[in-house]
């Protein structure tokens, strides 16, 4: 292992009981399969600002921006040894503002809106299903962030309390 991290964010736009999804396709690290509403690779100017990360590619993916969700949190870091690279991933949570279009196209794939009983059977990223799984089963019912280790068959979860 030589060191060399990946640094992503992914942001999960809700409204009532469904979540907005992308089938992203074309991606250079996830391709076809279901992943959060936007979310990408960090820039070398965001290393430090996760939020900035996920703001921006709001922008270029559904060319919405802050103003049109609200409650953006980051709930989730997650860490995945793979491809002798370590994919630190940081998953964010918002709800979208009562005033917004719920119809967004996005440059990187097909959006779609999906009832939260829907979700497990959709293919997604390893480290995102376990995210959505642990979400709706514990997470959508606290603030606390969450951090996650991958192992191979699962995500490991533990709450990550500020001291």
């Amino acid at each position: 292992m030589d060191g060399k991290l990946r640094n992503m964010a992914s942001l999960y736009i809700l409204n009532g009981d469904e979540v907005l999804l992308l089938f992203r396709q074309g991606g250079r690290v996830v391709n076809n399969v279901w992943t959060g509403s936007a979310g990408g690779h960090f820039e070398t100017f965001e290393l430090n600002d996760a939020r900035a990360c996920v703001l921006r590619e709001l922008k270029e993916e559904l060319g919405a921006d802050e103003n049109d969700i609200k409650n953006l949190l980051l709930r989730y870091v997650t860490l995945r040894r793979t491809k002798d690279e370590i994919r630190q991933n940081y998953y964010f949570f918002a709800e979208l503002r009562d005033n917004v279009s719920r119809d967004f196209i996005s440059n990187e794939g097909v959006t779609r809106w999906f009832k939260f009983h829907e979700l497990a059977a959709l293919e997604m990223p390893f480290t995102a299903s376990f995210i959505i799984k642990h979400y709706m089963k514990t997470g959508c019912k606290t603030d606390v962030v969450y951090a996650g280790v991958a192992d191979g068959n699962k995500v490991v979860f533990t709450e990550m309390p500020a001291f």
